[in-house]
Parts: structure tokens; sequence; C-alpha cells
């Protein structure tokens, strides 16, 4: 087991803020930003989200033997959430895996050095290449009114999940449906050189439906609304422990190129996840790992071919002890946390609104008559509900929806107090991605 105290945020390591390449903190303001997907439409920016596209005879193999997930129908065209997991079953790895071709696949995750990895110690025949794209969100109830405007490309029969190409003017794209708000939403993606040329196009298209710009402090927050857990953020990548020795050797002397001028070459170079904060206090940073089964993924594991974690999922599948739930704090609480910079007493650890602008995996202790049941996560608040929410992982026993409970508050050492909290369904909102685009109405 590794000991965890190293990773601690401050105190064992600093924690990596969030980079300039992802783009300005806000752009009409976070409260504003965050109405956007309710009512109107946003785009954002994550074309910082690196890729790793593989090409060759053993493509599909490498990922079939690396992943969960059933890849008996996956035609052209088509994406998957793919998850990538070590022997123990905790996540190492997930992202959107597009297929191009028959043997042309492109991987858009966070930690795409496993794949690279694996490439090479199996032996597999492929060619990888590290290309850069742009990628932009555009999603809402008004986002297909702001596509009709921007494309000639009929774009209502698109599926969730699958990718149709066409062109913005003059530039040939990709439009990827998806949703990371729980709303019709597309990411528009293609060469990095046509960056300016498509954001200007989305923009001005976006004008009369009251499109916003997405900024980097509301960027977890329709992820906790909608339940799309983050690695680094409400989950640790088990890539930090120190069994995988040769792992580590693999990347310091194969570091790509086209990563040299990226984080990949400074903190991110084996993981994702760099550090954590919150009440946890674990020994061992292994604890902060999670299966796919607890986050809520386990309708994507397929158990017809083997992969690494294949048996301890199918043990935890049988009776998964922990599942996702969303919390909802108490508001006096939250109150009384931000009151105590100016009363009389100890100061608490304070909540960044809308939520704090770290890649670190914030996690507390969830508390039932004093009883540790489960963690707690990177916490936020959420303008619409006018709630501090949090994804949280609890113990199957106190799942139920209306079940209350105590969130540990603050880190060891520092002053420490209980917030009440109740059980809420995840997805926290109500899920609308999969509506069938061929009856909604016009908006263009």
């Amino acid at each position: 087991m590794t000991d965890a105290a190293p990773f601690r945020a401050f105190k064992g390591m600093p924690p990596v803020p969030y980079f300039p390449v992802m783009g300005a903190s806000e752009h009409s303001g976070w409260m504003d930003e965050q109405r956007s997907w309710h009512e109107d439409c946003y785009v954002g920016d994550w074309s910082f989200v690196p890729q790793i596209r593989v090409k060759g005879p053993d493509a599909l193999r490498l990922f079939r033997d690396l992943s969960v997930n059933d890849f008996v129908k996956f035609p052209v065209g088509k994406a998957k959430h793919v998850i990538q997991c070590n022997d123990d079953g905790k996540v190492i790895s997930e992202g959107i895996l597009l297929r191009h071709a028959e043997d042309d696949f492109e991987y858009q995750v966070g930690t795409p050095q496993w794949t690279l990895y694996n490439a090479h110690k199996g032996g597999y025949d492929v060619e990888i290449t590290f290309p850069f794209t742009h990628k932009f969100q555009v999603s809402g109830p008004k986002s297909l009114g702001v596509l009709e405007r921007l494309t000639k490309t009929d774009l209502r029969d698109v599926r969730f999940m699958n990718t149709k190409t066409g062109e913005i003017g003059d530039v040939e794209v990709t439009f990827l449906r998806q949703g990371m708000a729980g709303e019709i939403g597309f990411e528009i993606q293609g060469p990095i050189e046509n960056y300016p040329t498509v954001l200007e196009a989305i923009l001005e298209a976006g004008k009369d439906f009251g499109m916003r710009r997405l900024g980097t402090r509301d960027f977890m927050i329709n992820h906790l609304e909608a339940c799309y857990p983050t690695g680094a953020m409400h989950f640790y990548n088990a890539l930090g422990d120190e069994s995988l020795t040769d792992y580590r050797k693999f990347m310091d002397e194969n570091l790509p190129p086209e990563w040299e001028p990226t984080p990949f070459n400074g903190p991110l170079r084996y993981n994702f996840s760099t550090s954590f904060t919150g009440s946890w206090d674990g020994e061992n940073i292994e604890d902060l790992y999670r299966s796919p089964i607890e986050m809520g993924w386990g309708r994507n594991i397929a158990f017809d071919h083997d992969f690494p974690g294949r048996a301890a999922l199918e043990e935890e599948m049988a009776n998964p002890p922990r599942k996702v739930v969303t919390l909802e704090f108490n508001s006096d609480d939250m109150k009384r946390i931000h009151a105590s910079l100016y009363d009389d007493g100890p100061i608490y650890q304070q909540l960044d609104l809308p939520e704090n602008q770290w890649v670190s995996a914030w996690t507390d202790w969830i508390l039932k008559d004093g009883e540790k049941i489960g963690h707690s996560t990177h916490p936020g608040y959420s303008v619409w509900f006018k709630k501090t929410l949090a994804l949280s992982f609890i113990d199957v026993a106190y799942s139920e929806p209306g079940t209350e409970v105590t969130v540990l508050w603050g880190q060891p050492g520092e002053p420490q107090t209980e917030i009440r909290a109740t059980v809420a369904p995840a997805p926290y909102k109500q899920d609308s991605r999969r509506r069938d685009l061929r009856s909604e109405p016009a908006l263009a």
C-alpha cells in the first residue's frame, strides 16, 4: 500500500491549479454562466483535453484487452465512454473513444499514458499519434437552434453518443452528440488550426439564443448536477501507488515530443490525479480509488472478455458495497461555515464559490451516528438550485434519497465541524441528454 500523506494538498505537495490553456475563469460572471445550461445554452472550450490516436490491425484488440466495455457493436461513427481499470477493478483511465474507421480510434482522456504504455508493453501492431483538436461543447435547451444556424448539416438524426461530419462555413468538423450538462448537446471537433474560425462562428450563431461562454469556475458544476464523476476531482485515478514502477520508468523514457510543452512534461506526467484535500485521513492513497460500479458505470461493463480487474468487478457486481449519490448540504450550516470568517471562534475551511479551482480530489468523510459510511467529494454551489452539492460515494445501506447524514468538514489538524446533509439522487437535475431531436421544435 502507498502512504497517502505525501499526496495531501499543501501539506504533502502543492495542488495543481487550473491551467491557463483551459481558458478564462469567467466571461459573463460565474452565476450568469451557470444559468445558461438551464435556460439557454453555452459554449465550453474543452480543447485542452488530450487524446491518443491509435491506428492499425491491433487497434481494436488493444482497447478490448484494456477496457471493461463491450466492443461487439461499435460501428464507425460511434463513440463510447471507455473505462480502463487496474487488477483490483479501480479506474485508471476513462474517457470518450471515437471510431473513425475499422482500424482507427481516437481516445479523448485525461490519462492517455496508460494506453500508450500498454501498447508498447504488449507489442501491439499499432501506430500511435497525439493530435491536438478543438473541442467546443454547445449544450442547453436552445443549443439545437444554435447548431442549425451554424451549419447546413442536418443533426436531428444523430443519436446520443454518435457522430456526424459536417461543415461550418468552409471548415469541416465532426459533431459528437453528448451533453455534459444533462441537456441536449454536441461537441464540435476538428484540427486545432481551425480553432479561432470555429469559435467565432459558434459565438456569432449563438447571439440570438442567449449563448454564454463557460469559464473554468463553472467547469465542474454541470458535471456535479448531471453526475459526471471526473478523475482528479471526484476520484483519484488508480495510477498513484508504488506498484507502478515500470510504468513510471517507461513514461520517463518515452515522453512523446508533442507533450514536451504541456503539463504532461510536468505534474501530469504519470497521472491526472496529483493531490487530495478534505477531512479524509486514511493511510493509503489506494482508498481513494473508485470502481466503475460505485460511480454508476456498471452498465458499461461486459464480462464477455478478459480485462484487468474483471474478477474483482464480477465479485463487486454481485454485492456492491457503495453507490454514487448527490449530497445536498444544509444551507444554514454552509452559512455558518462562511460566517466563521467574521465571527469569534474557529475559522473553518472555506469553499471557493462556486467550487475550488484546484485539480485536487477534495474528499470528506460522510458520517451516520458517528460511523464513517462513505466519501463526499469536490463540493460545489449551484445557483440554479441554491444549494451546495457534492457527488458522493456512500454505503448502499444509507443510499436511499432522503437519508440524513453529516459530513465532517475541515482538514485533519485544523478546525473541524459537521455539516448536515441529505442524500439525493444522482444525477441531481433531470437528465435530458437523450431526447429525440426529430421531435424538437424549430428554433432557428
